[in-house]
């Protein structure tokens, strides 16, 4: 992390988080120096912070509103939660969310009372260069999308076509085809370009992809990336798969398809939950690698390669994005992000992985290794 000026803007990504543990700040132990580090952080809050949670969900999606304080100690100060467990708890845990995260000065994006305050920007002035942030979601319940007198989150929705490979042989796979809503891409589109009048910097966070899967990137995805590109983004940064994503190069502007977790803990995949029926076909289906629980990873029962992350990080030099570059990650056995260090193997493992699956998308992002960072190039 060297060659930066006391001019130039830091900004770290990462993707999702929910601590789980009685110590929330815990989880940021060996990431936080590094946060701090930064002048601006962004995540993506995959949980309830609220005593209030109700519903089916409630138990494990409201927790300790505490996190909301560890979020902000661990070095975050912009939160999207544009997720698609916003109320899973219900409407007063979700209002209880955004309370707490305000209270500690953490710019909320993606979520609120209506519409309109979901698709509301956040715009962070650092050191005379303003930088916006916008957030949507994709993969939600109806009732999770805000409307005019609707809480929710701000709508990217997609819709999904199957069509046949060969029609007159009935039983082949059909392959999958993705499209993005056209109401939503245009009102997306739409912000960005209202936006870019007050902002040098534009960036737009996705909740969406297809979950736990290897590499696969949905059609969607890319239409709405580069949709957000030509009205006037300057980054795209999506999560909600749990798993690395490719990365592509889009008119010199950066996509991360997918940021995979973070910080996120979850307690209620036991041996139970992974011998249920209906859950054993969605893994097969999806990773066949997947097999939870893992007596090692207690509070981690995401397939073995969503244990390989990364931090995103993005360098703003004149009101315009010079760089961007990565530091590879990795989640211990405590369920704790850990930054790696090119002398650790696995930081290499990491960056094969993301080499292998960008080819294996056809995307174009080349990574040049320098110090401890990872630049797209």
């Amino acid at each position: 992390m060297k060659g930066n000026t006391d001019k130039d803007i830091i900004l770290y990504a990462a993707g999702d988080i929910g601590p789980d543990r009685a110590d929330p700040g815990s989880i940021f132990r060996h990431v936080s120096g590094v946060l701090k580090c930064g002048d601006i952080a962004f995540c993506q809050l995959e949980v309830n912070l609220s005593n209030r949670g109700t519903g089916p969900m409630g138990k494990e999606n409201a927790r300790d509103p505490e996190i909301a304080a560890a979020i902000k100690e661990a070095g975050f100060n912009i939160v999207s939660f544009a997720g698609n467990h916003c109320l899973d708890a219900g409407k007063d845990a979700f209002f209880d969310t955004i309370a707490n995260l305000k209270n500690q000065e953490l710019a909320v994006i993606g979520a609120g009372a209506d519409i309109n305050e979901a698709r509301r920007p956040s715009i962070v002035d650092c050191k005379g260069t303003r930088i916006a942030f916008l957030a949507y979601n994709s993969v939600a319940k109806d009732e999770y999308w805000a409307d005019k007198n609707r809480p929710g989150c701000a709508p990217l929705r997609a819709r999904t076509l199957y069509e046949s490979v060969e029609p007159v042989q009935p039983g082949v796979p059909a392959l999958v085809r993705t499209f993005p809503n056209p109401d939503d891409l245009a009102a997306m589109k739409n912000d960005i370009k209202q936006v870019k009048q007050h902002a040098d910097v534009v960036v737009v966070s996705a909740h969406c992809g297809i979950h736990m899967t290897p590499a696969v990137i949905a059609d969607y995805q890319k239409d709405i990336a580069c949709a957000a590109i030509d009205a006037g983004a300057d980054l795209i940064l999506m999560h909600h798969s749990h798993i690395l994503k490719g990365i592509e190069v889009y008119k010199g502007k950066v996509i991360f398809y997918g940021l995979g977790n973070f910080a996120l803990e979850i307690h209620f995949m036991t041996r139970e939950w992974a011998e249920n029926p209906h859950v054993k076909l969605l893994r097969k289906t999806l990773n066949p690698d997947w097999n939870p629980p893992y007596p090692d990873y207690p509070s981690f029962p995401f397939p073995p390669d969503s244990r390989k992350t990364i931090l995103v990080k993005c360098t703003v030099t004149g009101k315009t994005i010079s760089k961007v570059s990565f530091l590879p990650v990795i989640i211990n056995q405590q369920g704790e992000p850990e930054i790696l260090l090119p002398a650790d193997t696995l930081f290499n493992e990491v960056v094969d992985y993301l080499k292998n699956i960008t080819k294996d998308q056809g995307l174009n992002a080349e990574y040049v290794i320098d110090n401890d960072e990872v630049i797209i190039q």
